[in-house]
């Protein structure tokens, strides 16, 4: 068979997972909590099963939700959206990037990519035949180069992702970002796609650059969320994307035929959920706690600190350490100290080392504390 991704092989975080379990390490590797979720929501999930909310919710998603949805975004950014002409819930964050580029990209078009990015951005513009123009973030702040942006477009180019805060690096967009992008953008008529996953996870007192604050780029923009990132529920891959209704009536024309309808139970759940807002608004302090616990371990350690302000990492420069390559680098962490991280290299096309790692601080004080300890002997 031809493969419509000759490229894609075994990706690094399976490899890595796999290596944890052989050797029975201590996974800061993935994104993924090692600490419960809250039982108010795991009970409100029960509470919808047993009264029968089992079967299928509008496509859009259940109103009541993507109505919620709607009030919490005027609530934080200021910004009125429709809850039945502009909100879709998902089968998590990444569905809705895919489906967003699906729904604009033809063969031949070109779309801005920064690297480091998240794996699944690059083979879903390929599947769609178009082309991801690779633009490296500045090292070490992984600040985006406007004036590389600028020289990039071109007639072919159709979209610009986005991705804040950063995975893999923490990074977070200011205001700044985003006027030098709705300039781009509306020079060169691009459509945006804001991966905001990690909306809450923001740290320092900064707030964080939502493509909701500016109505201008909304008009342009897919802008993608996670429940699984807010409410540490990972695998109930569960999320939405709001646009603007022409953009959004275009959406769903591909979601209706890939995904008619969400897991119904968890969207009655959520959208009681969403009534607490503290679940939401204290998320960040909680998470700038074990972010903070993390650097007071690691400032131990021979590892340099690369500030993150946000999402559930932060990486760190090996170089002081070892010459190695970065894949080699965590493979023998691994296997000689029992902890797993993400090589940074992974994270781009072309393998780019700069001799950093990426460890997530999502995970319980003790998990946090033991792994370090496996780092210094």
């Amino acid at each position: 068979m031809l493969s419509k991704l000759p490229d894609v092989g075994t990706t690094i975080f399976t490899v890595m997972s796999q290596l944890a379990l052989e050797h029975q390490a201590i996974n800061l590797g993935q994104g993924f909590p090692d600490f419960p979720m809250s039982s108010e929501l795991t009970n409100l999930v029960n509470k919808a099963m047993q009264d029968g909310h089992n079967q299928y919710v509008h496509m859009n998603g259940l109103p009541l939700l993507t109505q919620r949805i709607a009030a919490k975004i005027e609530k934080l950014y200021h910004t009125a959206v429709d809850a039945a002409s502009q909100v879709t819930v998902t089968p998590g964050g990444t569905y809705a990037i895919y489906t967003a580029l699906t729904t604009i990209l033809h063969a031949g078009d070109e779309v801005i990519v920064f690297e480091p990015a998240y794996d699944s951005y690059i083979p879903n513009i390929e599947i769609n035949g178009a082309k991801a123009i690779r633009i490296s973030l500045q090292f070490p702040a992984y600040n985006i180069p406007w004036h590389e942006v600028r020289q990039q477009v071109s007639p072919r180019t159709k979209a610009i992702i986005i991705n804040s805060p950063h995975n893999p690096t923490g990074a977070v967009l200011t205001a700044a970002d985003m006027q030098e992008l709705q300039a781009i953008a509306e020079a060169h008529d691009l459509y945006i796609i804001s991966d905001e996953v990690y909306e809450h996870l923001v740290f320092d007192g900064i707030e964080h650059q939502s493509i909701l604050r500016y109505p201008a780029l909304l008009q342009r923009a897919f802008v993608c969320f996670s429940f699984g990132k807010t409410y540490h529920c990972t695998g109930w891959k569960i999320g939405y994307c709001v646009s603007a209704p022409a953009l959004m009536k275009e959406f769903r024309k591909v979601h209706q035929f890939n995904c008619f309808s969400c897991n119904a139970p968890v969207q009655y759940a959520l959208a009681e959920y969403l009534l607490n807002e503290d679940a939401y608004l204290q998320l960040g302090s909680q998470m700038q706690q074990k972010r903070d616990y993390l650097r007071t371990l690691m400032a131990a350690t021979p590892f340099e600190l690369i500030p993150s302000h946000g999402s559930y990492f932060e990486c760190y420069s090996y170089a002081a350490i070892s010459n190695e390559s970065d894949k080699d680098f965590v493979m023998r962490l691994t296997k000689e100290k029992g902890v797993v991280a993400i090589p940074l290299s992974a994270f781009y096309k072309e393998a780019t080392d700069n001799k950093v790692v990426r460890f997530c601080f999502a995970k319980k004080a003790e998990t946090l504390k033991t792994a370090v300890e496996k780092l210094m002997h």
